[in-house]
């Protein structure tokens, strides 16, 4: 008999097995209907088989469903991203299902002639709605102004029955890309990588590549016209552009759609389900040429991939840390390698682990070391607040102060970045010394000036501020402590009641459509001073943006952890790389409390190999990645007593295995989130060690009871 393994969408960890009935054909990838239990699901075909029998009786395949397969090279990613987290496989083929699992978008009415019926009265204006529509359908609305009448005279034809409604199923319309609509000019630099990743999308096969060049040295036109040559040579080639953040994506689309002619599909969670069921349809059909979207976009079932692009590479937020939990980026190139394409992993500020994969010749490494056209990069100060400390109670310096002050009387702008949400990161009682935390989690609750709330922006939890004490019952006795992008807003609002000024975080611009209308605002000078968190520090162009501000540039190195360094040097880079992008010159001030620090010294010479030698020499003393490898376990559960259990049980259970070793268990530095108790395991290994097969060893030896929770971070980014 023939036998199909099908992977069902749900955390189980293995494909099952159910009988072929005779007579139905089954492939790799066919969407199939199948019992488990008393219910039918959809999963997809893994293998199917022939067998000679089986000492277990299996339950057949209810039926093929008539929903397009996923291509095979769709289903080979799938299953090596379960193996390589150590992730159940129905999970990760759930995440390539998520579009198809979306409604559908409602039909559309449009209108018809009904044979060569004519109306009983024919009068100018039905003459002209006859005309107007011919043997075409459409939508009432649009015929009435086609033929310059009103709606009413559409609804007397369509009730005489000279027309009808119709239902039109919405299918998107994807334009064909021009590669020749509107080509950059290129510098020589971008001209050669661009040539050399159209060599390589031509030639076929597996190739990675490094674009590495300066804040401004072009790198979205170098992709792009890369992408152009790719399509111009293949127009069945589809190309996907990874973005860390929604935010991103409306001002990339908005060049895409510039440079060819046509906008690119959208894919993240701001767009709408209907709209990301008819991108999955369009995709697996082969309609959609070019894809913009966050992570999720990888799992999308590409019939022709040949160019993947992972925009500002280094950034943090290419990790999902919570329900499948991956790497962006690694499976970035992970899907390239199986699609036999090309992928660019883009950055000002590389991460160490693609700069070694360029050094050891893994990757092609390509430099872009100059801005584009007459742009400078931007001098960097440091400022020593021991020096020039700020009044109290106030967080800008008085040099920071002037400088801003002499941007807005030259009618440039400023940006002033803190990577602080809210308008106060910790509430505390004079009273009594006690901090806020969210009821359930260990986390510091933060102030919010805007909303009048305390919220927690791990969990989401919120408050209203209270008037009392939790813990000692004093009245009025709460004060905010430390600066949020609310406070330095208020602080400037004060010193320059004149200028233009708004706030960029996340808070603010909550989705990506008022993130797009805040950046064209900024790029279209309506805004004086900008301030902001992260979310401002990552790809955008202001042309008259000449002063960047950071207010704690020590805030990234407080309590760090082993990508500490490395994070405060990538995020005020790209902080101080918005000044100065157009022709006018800019300079960048990192206020600092330890401007010896040897982060802030490398910032200020501008020597950012002096830094990545010194942290590449430190990592390859401790075996940490990029030399070794991690892997965290997280344990967590409600009660306290069996998350110590389990915790004790896994550590009872290592198995023995040389060049690696296991740290803990120890509480998370979070030990309480949303009621959970945590504990962690960290493993780290030589590169040559098979780290996934050690996990699968090491956890098979474990039964972890249903009320504790297990969860499995390979190559961890955060050690709360």
């Amino acid at each position: 008999m023939k036998v199909a393994s099908i992977l069902i969408p749900l955390p189980v960890p293995e494909a099952f097995d159910y009988e072929v009935p005779d007579g139905m054909a089954l492939a790799r990838g066919d969407q199939a209907a199948v019992p488990l239990g008393p219910r039918l699901v959809r999963g997809i075909v893994a293998e199917v088989r022939e067998t000679t029998g089986s000492n277990r009786r299996l339950k057949a395949v209810a039926e093929r469903l008539e929903e397009p397969a996923l291509p095979e090279r769709t289903v080979d990613f799938v299953e090596w991203a379960a193996r390589w987290t150590l992730s159940a496989p129905g999970e990760m083929a759930a995440a390539a299902l998520k579009g198809l699992r979306a409604p559908r978008p409602r039909p559309e009415r449009r209108v018809r002639r009904v044979g060569d019926r004519q109306p009983a009265r024919a009068t100018p204006a039905r003459t002209a709605v006859l005309e107007a529509i011919g043997e075409r359908s459409m939508p009432g609305p649009e015929l009435a102004r086609a033929a310059g009448v009103s709606s009413g005279v559409v609804k007397g034809l369509v009730d005489e029955g000279v027309l009808e409604v119709v239902e039109i199923e919405a299918v998107a319309a994807f334009d064909a890309p021009d590669p020749d609509h509107a080509p950059a000019a290129l510098n020589p630099d971008q001209a050669a990588a661009a040539e050399a990743i159209a060599a390589a999308v031509q030639g076929g096969g597996f190739a990675p590549f490094l674009l590495d060049g300066v804040t401004g040295s072009g790198k979205t036109e170098a992709y792009l016209e890369a992408a152009a040559r790719a399509l111009r040579a293949d127009p069945e080639a589809q190309v996907l552009i990874l973005l860390p953040e929604i935010a991103l994506t409306q001002a990339l689309i908005e060049r895409i759609a510039t440079r060819f002619g046509a906008a690119p599909a959208e894919w993240h969670s701001g767009v709408a389900p209907p709209r990301r069921r008819q991108v999955w349809e369009a995709v697996r059909a082969g309609r959609c040429s070019i894809v913009v979207g966050a992570r999720s976009a990888l799992f999308l079932p590409y019939a022709r991939l040949r160019l993947v692009v992972v925009d500002e590479e280094h950034d943090g937020s290419f990790k999902q840390e919570e329900g499948l939990v991956y790497h962006g980026r690694d499976l970035a190139v992970a899907r390239a390698r199986i699609e036999g394409a090309t992928v660019v992993l883009a950055s000002a500020t590389p991460s160490l682990e693609t700069l070694w994969n360029a050094r050891q010749g893994r990757y092609g490494w390509l430099r872009l070391a100059a801005r584009h056209g007459a742009a400078v990069l931007p001098t960097i100060e440091l400022l020593d607040l021991r020096t020039a400390p700020p009044d109290p109670q106030t967080w800008l310096s008085q040099p920071l102060r002037e400088a801003v002050g002499e941007t807005l009387a030259r009618g440039e702008q400023s940006l002033l970045f803190l990577n602080r949400r809210g308008y106060a990161p910790v509430v505390l009682c004079r009273a009594c010394g006690h901090r806020l935390t969210a009821p359930d989690t260990d986390s510091w609750l933060v102030e919010h000036r805007y909303t009048g709330r305390l919220v927690c922006h791990l969990t989401g939890f919120s408050m209203p501020r209270p008037r009392h004490c939790p813990s000692c019952g004093a009245e009025d006795s709460l004060v905010a402590v430390g600066p949020g992008v609310e406070r330095v807003e208020e602080e400037v609002r004060q010193l320059f009641p004149e200028a233009r000024t708004a706030v960029f975080s996340s808070d603010t611009v909550p989705d990506g459509r008022s993130a797009g209308a805040l950046i064209q605002a900024m790029a279209e000078g309506e805004i004086d001073i900008l301030v902001a968190t992260q979310a401002a520090a990552k790809g955008h162009n202001f042309p008259r943006l000449t002063l960047v501000g950071v207010v704690d540039a020590d805030l990234g190195l407080r309590g760090g952890d082993l990508r500490a360094a490395e994070r405060t040097f990538q995020l005020l880079t790209q902080a101080a790389g918005r000044a100065g992008r157009a022709e006018r010159p800019g300079r960048a001030i990192l206020q600092t409390w330890t401007p010896e620090h040897p982060v802030l010294q490398a910032l200020a010479a501008g020597d950012r190999d002096a830094f990545i030698e010194a942290e590449m020499a430190e990592r390859e003393a401790a075996a940490l990645p990029p030399y070794g490898r991690l892997a965290a376990l997280i344990l967590s559960g409600e009660k306290a007593e069996a998350v110590e259990a389990a915790a004790r049980a896994l550590a009872e259970a290592i198995p023995n295995a040389e060049r690696l070793e296991v740290y803990g268990p120890a509480d998370a530095p979070l030990a309480l989130v949303r009621g959970r108790r945590r504990k962690r395991l960290l493993v780290r290994a030589d590169r040559d060690v098979d780290l996934q097969g050690f996990l699968r060893a090491w956890l098979g030896r474990v039964k972890i009871p249903a009320s504790v929770r297990l969860t499995v971070d390979v190559d961890p980014y955060s050690f709360l």
